[in-house]
């Protein structure tokens, strides 16, 4: 098995642990009796919802997720939206959503699917704001290398449907909602901006973000955050009746990697599930970490790996096209210089890095001489942010298509000792 071959099976590993239809069925309970409703957003949640009806059967409800990744269901309906910048799309299908939850008893039962991506499904603009002037500010959020906790902070305060919103519109009835992380920390009330989760920021807190990051707001965003917001605070009786459930996340992702790994005679490290940070600034640390690693071992050494996870973010430099992942092992090539023995990957577990429907890039030390060879400028494509133009001249891209689910960054680093 050649590395690049391993690396991608560990990856393929890390993502098959997080498909819903393998991991969701032993977390739903048993149909209640009744009215059931079914609702959701992210880029997992019509394959959460194909896991729904596998055990409960047909089911009546609305789903929203990113373009091409719907699924076929029996009765929830599965609307396909834009992600990462928001469309009317989105927009309408979160409008039919909320008109489904208005109405609802307390004896009625909703079952809320979310999975990463939803900040960029649930589209419902509050106050004035129109929706081109919330397209305009997410894409600004998603360009300027601000944290995604800070994004989602922002994105909440501007919506009429985020920070606990969604489940607020379908009091007094119960609610469980099934949640797969995305974030660092896996906090529930940052997955998909937490539709269904308690907030403590403040409409002060998104405009001292948005001033930041350096961030036009127009005049309806500023009435906006000039005044208390939707967002539901900790304590409010709305959500008494919601019980938010992780059941997928990160972690045992790369726990899983890790154990496929070990089965395969390497040593392994797990730096974290939770990562953060410039993807350009994180590779030069790994670089110097794997050069460290790789100078400890002896000769005839079991192969190390590295593993981490997370969200890292890009800074917009340039005009090229890239994402955090690419633009990581671009970085990551760059700081090794060819180093013998070391091939790494990095990609996204949704298939999706950045906004290209690329997962991700591997590297190896003969990176930069196949680059070479192409007149493709390794050092150029990262000051214009191009990692997505880099490997696809090169070859290297690593291209899954849907993955129907949703845990955050993986990245391995496969170090080889001297012979």
């Amino acid at each position: 098995m050649t590395p690049e071959t391993r690396l991608r099976a560990l990856f393929d590993r890390a993502v098959e642990v997080a498909d819903p239809m393998r991991s969701l069925p032993e977390h739903l309970p048993p149909k209640p009796d009744g009215r059931v409703l079914v609702v959701g957003a992210g880029k997992a949640s019509a394959r959460m919802a194909e896991a729904v009806e596998s055990v409960w059967g047909p089911c009546d409800g609305l789903v929203i997720t990113r373009y091409g990744y719907a699924r076929p269901c029996q009765g929830i309906e599965i609307v396909e939206a834009a992600h990462p910048v928001p469309d009317a799309a989105g927009q309408a299908a979160t409008a039919r959503m909320l008109a489904l939850l208005d109405g609802l008893g307390p004896d009625d039962f909703v079952l809320a699917l979310i999975s990463g991506g939803a900040s960029a499904l649930l589209v419902q603009p509050a106050g004035e704001i129109r929706l081109d002037e919330k397209q305009a500010i997410n894409a600004a959020l998603l360009a300027s290398g601000a944290p995604i906790d800070q994004m989602n902070t922002v994105r909440k305060h501007l919506s009429r449907v985020k920070g606990g919103q969604l489940a607020a519109a379908a009091y007094p009835a119960k609610m469980l909602a099934l949640l797969i992380s995305d974030v660092p920390g896996d906090d529930p009330a940052f997955i998909g901006s937490g539709p269904t989760v308690a907030d403590s920021t403040t409409p002060r807190d998104a405009a001292r973000i948005l001033s930041e990051w350096q961030i036009d707001m127009p005049d309806s965003v500023g009435a906006v955050l000039s005044a208390p917001t939707g967002v539901l605070p900790p304590g409010d009786p709305r959500l008494e009746t919601v019980e938010n459930r992780l059941y997928a996340a990160p972690s045992q992702s790369l726990a899983a990697a890790a154990e496929l790994a070990e089965q395969g005679g390497i040593t392994v490290e797990i730096l974290s599930d939770a990562l953060e940070g410039e993807a350009r600034e994180v590779a030069a640390e790994h670089a110097a970490l794997a050069l460290i690693r790789q100078g400890e071992m002896a000769p005839g050494a079991a192969p190390h790996l590295i593993l981490s996870g997370g969200e890292l973010t890009v800074t917009r430099r340039g005009a090229g096209v890239g994402g955090p992942n690419a633009e990581y092992a671009l970085a990551l090539a760059l700081a090794l210089k060819g180093a013998a023995g070391i091939h790494a990957l990095a990609c996204d577990t949704d298939g999706v890095d950045g906004a290209a429907e690329v997962a991700g890039a591997v590297i190896g030390p003969q990176t930069l001489v196949k680059a070479a060879a192409v007149g493709a400028d390794a050092a150029g494509a990262l000051a214009q942010n191009d990692a997505h133009g880099f490997f696809a001249a090169l070859g290297d891209q690593v291209i899954t298509g849907p993955t129907l689910t949703n845990v955050n960054d993986f990245r391995a680093i496969l170090i080889e000792g001297p012979s």
